[in-house]
């Protein structure tokens, strides 16, 4: 319609003068005159959409966020056509709503390192309760890794479940309120499988202590909305929030030495001990996990939950056990992830094993090939500086302009 238009136009334009006492004169201003109402009231300027039949087959197939030029020029298409008072803002609007509908894109490496046993667990679920939440968690295990790997199989569904109660009543989601009784669930659920004989893991621990009370984990738990990053911490595991290249601790280490914690133990009747360092009796070098059934009420399953508005200054998060932090800095660890992310490299198929640069023996999960780099990258560092744990990294990338 739009080459019709204006090939009359033009053809009205460029046309020999005739007599305007001529019969075809007559016809022809006739039959262009309604031809003119439609060029100059329906078909905005074309310089003004800038479409461009690769763009526009792009929006109709591909479902990601436009750049900046192809959303507004869809704005303007659908301003023209329903309402021409609607403000710029509405692009925005929109733009930021395509946006949400895309879930997180994430990389995940964990490799055993210099321990004897791999006690380490991972948890990634990227359409959670919605399209566009993903739960992400990393489970340090000690004395054994069954709690771990329990606490990987169960802890999303039980707060799954918690976040759908509110649904079902109506409510807003009070994530801290939810995220802290999942954890004592999680716990519950925990020592009530151990001392009834339910542990169907074939681990060490079983020729040791029939009921497992020595074994337990630590458990940092990110929740990422649209809206919001709800970080769930207990024990020494950490998350680490990038925001406009500064490293931001969305977590608090639980250590037996921190001043609060060491009140809460010492009024609760126990002790802190430093045996190779501060320990929960002189055994345990966290004052909060899941399981250890043997040192409660010193040792603790309550998490620490922070809420953080996500701002378009966010870059991406990072989960890990104490296996890197104990030797990576946050600082450090963002300016690997940061290099790794502006390499723009293509995103890869879901669950492939992403990295060229892979680590031997390690488990590697992605959805985004920078983000599997930044998790190899920060893994071998951890092991090049002599890290003597298990190591476990997630990064999640939280940009809104991605592409």
């Amino acid at each position: 319609m739009v080459g019709i238009c204006c090939g009359v136009a033009g053809e009205r334009e460029t046309a020999a003068p005739v007599e305007p006492s001529s019969r075809a004169s007559r016809r022809k201003r006739l039959e262009l005159r309604p031809l003119k109402l439609v060029t100059e009231v329906a078909i905005p300027p074309l310089s003004t959409l800038d479409i461009t039949p690769a763009k526009r087959q792009k929006m109709e197939l591909l479902p990601i966020p436009l750049s900046r030029d192809c959303g507004n020029a869809v704005e303007n298409c659908k301003t023209i056509e329903e309402n021409k008072n609607h403000s710029i803002s509405n692009t925005s609007k929109s733009e930021s709503v395509k946006l949400e509908e895309e879930a997180s894109k994430f990389g995940m490496t964990s490799v055993r390192g210099r321990r004897r046993d791999m006690e380490d667990a991972v948890s990634i679920h990227t359409s959670f309760t919605t399209k566009n939440t993903s739960f992400f968690g990393v489970f340090d295990g000690h004395g054994c890794s069954h709690v771990a790997m329990r606490c990987r199989d169960r802890l999303h569904e039980i707060v799954k479940e918690e976040v759908e109660g509110f649904k079902e009543e109506e409510e807003s989601v009070e994530w801290k309120e939810t995220m802290k009784i999942s954890f004592i669930k999680m716990d519950k659920e925990v020592e009530n499988c151990f001392v009834e004989g339910d542990n169907s893991s074939n681990c060490r621990c079983e020729l040791q202590t029939p009921q497992c009370d020595a074994v337990g984990s630590t458990a940092v738990v990110a929740v990422v909305t649209p809206e919001k990053i709800i970080v769930s911490n207990c024990g020494d595991s950490r998350a680490v929030l990038c925001r406009n290249g500064d490293a931001i601790p969305l977590s608090s280490d639980h250590k037996p030495d921190r001043p609060d914690e060491l009140l809460r133990i010492q009024e609760a009747g126990g002790r802190v001990i430093y045996w190779d360092g501060p320990r929960v009796l002189g055994v345990l070098a966290m004052s909060r996990a899941i399981g250890d059934n043997y040192l409660k009420p010193y040792v603790i399953p309550e998490p620490d939950v922070t809420l953080t508005e996500r701002t378009a200054e966010d870059e991406f998060l990072i989960l890990a056990s104490d296996g890197l932090w104990d030797v990576v800095p946050n600082d450090t660890a963002c300016g690997v992830v940061r290099t790794c992310l502006r390499a723009r490299k293509p995103p890869s198929p879901p669950g492939s094993p992403g990295s060229d640069a892979a680590v031997a023996g390690a488990a590697i999960e992605s959805s985004d090939k920078s983000c599997s780099d930044a998790s190899v990258l920060l893994t071998k560092l951890a092991l090049a500086r002599h890290s003597t744990d298990n190591v476990s990294v997630v990064v999640v990338d939280l940009r809104r302009n991605q592409h």
